[in-house]
């Protein structure tokens, strides 16, 4: 009976970390100025990412209360938009951008001013709670007639086109802000829009290296953190499927030849290129399969039973041996790596207290460190406060840490044998033990010496004034134990 009850507990959890990475891979769009019940609902069931478009945004005041509403739902969650600036702006949409789009860009030729513009638009996003940007667009608009791109390319030149990509990257994350580059393998020679159909690009494989290709490589180099696939067939690439859907070309060009190794979102899953011949939960099916990480479910689809849909599609694709489990976890996985970097990047571009807090961070390993990914157990080995702190300050790093691992748990340990107790609680999980001036306590020694005996791999932080040797796998010195250096302390530990 135990068994059987044990059996079906894990199932169970099985089915529920299925489901969520399901959720956590879509990027859906919703109606509405602020958040509709149903999407609360499903963000506090693993939906990771929202995408944002004009019908969203009033003012930059009414978008800033509704981030903090996604926000207060889940905190790490990655808001997108698509904000090129120019022509297509989301944030000014009812009265035009502040900022020329990228073909005025190129055509200054100034990348200085380039990275200028994409680091203010990036602080502007930013300030509204945005993280992600779908832009900017890379395309080579090396074909006049091209209806969709046009002066969202920064020209014809593939030369031109890769430095001012790089310098959009690096200004706009600059700020915080995760860059999309866009549309891979790039759209510019195409005379048909994906928004109605399937686009083709007949150029040979040393035309697309030497054009195309380009400003993605230069955007990888800069360090863009997404890139969004483009639903155009490429026939000297791959034949038979566009490239949202082309294995060949999400991993075998972008991840194994051109060495990319963060996010990559789909362009809208609704759009007719896709929708009309495999059908959105198909072709949901078929990108993640193909090494795409995120699916924007963008314009035209924007309700819980579109969202519902495909997170059954790729769970029941999972289940029938289509879709692999591993290729699912590991897309969801560099979702939330995201998630994080955009914490990390925006605190990075603005918050002065935890620069400070990261620069004061002494480390000692005692081999290679593996980053904590799974829930790990935090023993707080705690003193009794003195009077100027008082008792009522929280201090350590557990909630700080189950920000960046979900499920991490923390005890409270102050007395003498304390160590039998925390081996008992922590299970076979990762220990990270925190203490706060271990040299003015004997009991919190033992207790340390015990857990390193039992559990070597222990990380041990301590938040007082390091004056014991250090120890652990991991030993990190916060030289105080405010809630910032408790941050700076998990990003460490958590490889963020």
């Amino acid at each position: 009976m135990t068994t059987l009850a044990r059996g079906t507990a894990a199932s169970n959890a099985k089915t529920d970390g299925l489901t969520r990475d399901a959720l956590t891979v879509l990027q859906p769009g919703f109606t509405g100025t602020s958040a509709p019940d149903w999407l609360l609902r499903r963000l506090g069931e693993g939906l990771a990412s929202v995408g944002l478009f004009g019908r969203n945004i009033a003012s930059p005041e009414q978008l800033a209360a509704l981030t903090a509403q996604l926000r207060a739902e889940r905190d790490d969650l990655l808001v997108a938009i698509d904000e090129e600036g120019g022509d297509v702006t989301r944030l000014e949409v009812r009265t035009g951008s502040s900022f020329p789009g990228n073909h005025a860009l190129g055509a200054v030729d100034d990348v200085h001013l380039t990275r200028d513009v994409a680091a203010e638009l990036g602080r502007r996003l930013a300030a509204c709670g945005v993280n992600l940007n779908w832009a900017p667009s890379a395309d080579i608009n090396s074909n006049p007639a091209n209806p969709v791109i046009g002066v969202r390319s920064f020209g014809a030149d593939a030369a031109l086109t890769a430095r001012h990509t790089a310098a959009y990257v690096e200004g706009l994350q600059s700020a915080g802000v995760a860059a999309c580059t866009k549309h891979f393998p790039g759209h510019g020679d195409t005379a048909v829009d994906s928004h109605h159909a399937v686009p083709r690009i007949d150029a040979d494989l040393e035309t697309l290296h030497a054009r195309e290709l380009a400003p993605f490589r230069a955007a990888i180099a800069a360090g863009t953190r997404a890139v969004m696939s483009a639903h155009i067939l490429v026939p000297a690439l791959d034949p038979e499927r566009p490239a949202t859907l082309s294995g060949r070309i999400l991993t075998g060009l972008l991840r194994e030849e051109l060495g990319y190794d963060g996010l990559i979102v789909t362009d809208g899953i609704e759009m007719q290129a896709i929708a009309a011949a495999y059908g959105i939960e198909r072709g949901s099916v078929l990108a993640i399969a193909a090494g795409a990480d995120a699916i924007c479910v963008g314009g035209g689809l924007a309700d819980d039973d579109t969202v519902l849909r495909l997170r059954d599609a790729l769970v029941d694709a999972v289940r029938a041996g289509e879709l692999p489990e591993e290729r699912l976890a590991d897309a969801a996985a560099r979702v939330r790596e995201l998630a994080r970097w955009t914490e990390a990047g925006s605190r990075a571009a603005g918050d002065i207290g935890l620069i400070a807090a990261r620069r004061a961070l002494t480390l000692s390993r005692s081999g290679a460190y593996t980053p904590v990914t799974s829930a790990p157990y935090v023993a707080a080995l705690t003193p009794a406060a003195n009077i100027a702190v008082g008792d009522e300050t929280p201090w350590g790093l557990a909630a700080e840490l189950a920000r960046l691992v979900p499920g991490t748990e923390t005890g409270n340990w102050s007395a003498p044998g304390a160590a039998e107790g925390v081996l008992s609680a922590a299970g076979d999980r990762r220990i990270v033990a925190v203490v706060r001036d271990e040299h003015r306590h004997p009991w919190m020694s033992s207790t340390l010496d015990t857990l390193l005996a039992a559990r070597p791999d222990t990380i041990v932080v301590e938040m007082g004034v390091p004056q014991s040797p250090p120890r652990g796998a991991l030993h990190i010195a916060t030289h105080g134990a405010a809630r910032v250096c408790g941050r700076a302390a998990a990003e460490v530990i958590a490889g963020a």
